[in-house]
């Protein structure tokens, strides 16, 4: 017996952009961004949820884009690495990230970004214990975390200061 494919029909908003698509119904979000929208700086790494380099934000919150199917995304927002520094925070966790060595191959960087950025709008004052708990998330093999844990932490003294854009649009 052949499987028949069921394709479904998307209005999804990725990057602020609205998007009219027809898919696979059984097409994975991560899938449907780098394949479909050609969107390749969300990397698929384990495909089972558990290093986070498939991390978008999805309604405003971090989701990992292999677990869930595009057709769940039907009405809803998607923000990738391409499209989210609309408030300055992915500049400058990028250029911290660059001053402190924090990357390496760069396969979990997109990841890494996104898991910082939605960290520091929920909590814009962290503690190093906090920003080691919530950066564990994702998997990095190999910068060993201290530049990326230096990176968030330095991050989030710029926005207690004013020193960058985004920071006077965090909430509290």
């Amino acid at each position: 017996m052949l499987y028949n494919h069921n394709n479904q029909t998307i209005d999804v908003k990725v990057n602020g952009v609205s998007r009219h698509e027809t898919i696979d119904s059984r097409l994975l979000l991560c899938d449907f961004l780098r394949g479909t929208l050609g969107l390749t700086g969300t990397h698929v790494g384990c495909e089972h949820g558990i290093c986070g380099a498939c991390t978008v934000l999805y309604e405003g919150q971090a989701t990992r884009s292999c677990l869930m199917f595009a057709v769940q995304c039907h009405h809803k927002s998607i923000d990738t690495i391409e499209g989210l520094d609309k408030d300055g925070l992915i500049t400058a966790l990028q250029d911290a990230f660059k001053r402190n060595h924090a990357l390496q191959c760069g396969f979990c960087t997109a990841g890494m970004l996104i898991i910082a950025h939605d960290f520091l709008a929920m909590y814009p004052s962290p503690t190093l214990d906090d920003i080691k708990e919530a950066m564990s998330a994702n998997i990095c093999r190999c910068t060993g975390y201290l530049g990326i844990i230096q990176s968030v932490h330095e991050v989030s003294i710029e926005m207690s200061q004013n020193k960058f854009a985004g920071s006077k649009q965090r909430h509290e």
